[in-house]
């Protein structure tokens, strides 16, 4: 546990999250609606067209993500006869400024239109609050203008973040690079030391079941091998920030084991990451007890090398 460390105070740079991204596209929005003051149909339509990348921050005025916006698209180009907008063209438009027909800026901005005027969506049942219930769009256009103007109090700005979280979104779109943390320091480790080893993934399944005969799906992150070809070890990477997460990637471990077994007692070793796993009843005394202890952290993973079978496969790769 002491070597659990806290991942939750880092993230992933992405450029499309940077703020010069960001400011670049707002300045084009800017000056092509004067100000989001000519931001009729026509003009909004007019201005994706010409800058494509001006649909980020009209976007995010609204609140939805890129696959809710291109959805809420299909409400508008139905009845309209209008084309399509899918979320991979939305995020092309916003990332890249690709180039995007007259048709699609018109859907869009027909899109962006209804929202701000808040016509596009009903009144659903218990009455919840509309995403368009925030300080700058609870007027529309109106609010948005103001705020544009004048700028956002710091208090409101707080609220904000006190509401969707500092770098949600981007803690979510680079939630793969995470996860893939854990096990880049274990394949730098098994590489530094020549210890014969696959890293499976989606392209090798079949590979990993015909030649070891695991048969659990999918399958553990790393298989380990001597030079007879004949499986070792089998390892599990686990990154969890909090406990209930923790909890449910817990019962991997149980299924692992139960392969581990059947496999005539392969050793089966768990690498985990974040503080979910200091919950220790439900999480990790439950991971501690499939894998009979064998059980690291980044922070220790070279004591691994220590614990059978790594000491007789170390140069074998």
């Amino acid at each position: 546990m002491p070597h659990l460390a806290p991942d939750y105070a880092y993230v992933h740079a992405a450029e499309f999250y940077d703020l010069p991204h960001f400011s670049a596209a707002y300045d084009k929005a800017s000056v092509a609606t004067a100000g989001f003051t000519q931001v009729a149909v026509d003009q909004l339509a007019a201005a994706i067209q010409a800058e494509p990348v001006v649909l980020l921050p009209l976007r995010v005025m609204t609140g939805l993500t890129r696959t809710e916006f291109a959805w809420s698209s299909k409400l508008v180009a139905g009845p309209q006869s209008l084309r399509l907008l899918s979320p991979a063209k939305v995020d092309s438009m916003e990332r890249s400024g690709t180039a995007t027909s007259a048709g699609l800026a018109r859907t869009a901005a027909e899109t962006l239109d209804r929202i701000m005027r808040g016509t596009l969506f009903g009144d659903p049942p218990g009455n919840p609050r509309s995403k368009q219930d925030k300080p700058d769009t609870v007027d529309g256009w109106v609010s948005v203008r103001q705020y544009a103007a004048d700028g956002v109090p710091y208090a409101v700005f707080l609220h904000q973040r006190h509401y969707g979280g500092a770098f949600r979104q981007l803690l979510d779109a680079t939630s793969e690079l995470r996860g893939d943390l854990i096990e880049d320091a274990v394949e730098a480790l098994f590489a530094t030391h020549e210890i014969p080893f696959i890293r499976t993934g989606s392209h090798n399944q079949a590979e990993i079941a015909a030649r070891f005969e695991v048969t659990v799906q999918p399958a553990p992150d790393f298989v380990v091998y001597d030079q007879s070809g004949a499986l070792r070890a089998m390892l599990e990477c686990k990154g969890a920030n909090d406990g209930g997460t923790a909890r449910d990637k817990a019962l991997r471990f149980e299924r692992l084991h139960s392969e581990s077994v059947r496999l005539g007692g392969v050793p089966l070793i768990a690498v985990l990451g974040g503080l979910g796993w200091t919950r220790v009843n439900d999480t990790l005394g439950p991971v501690i007890r499939d894998c009979d202890g064998r059980v690291f952290s980044v922070g220790n993973l070279p004591d691994m090398l220590t614990v059978s079978p790594f000491p007789m496969l170390a140069g074998q790769a």
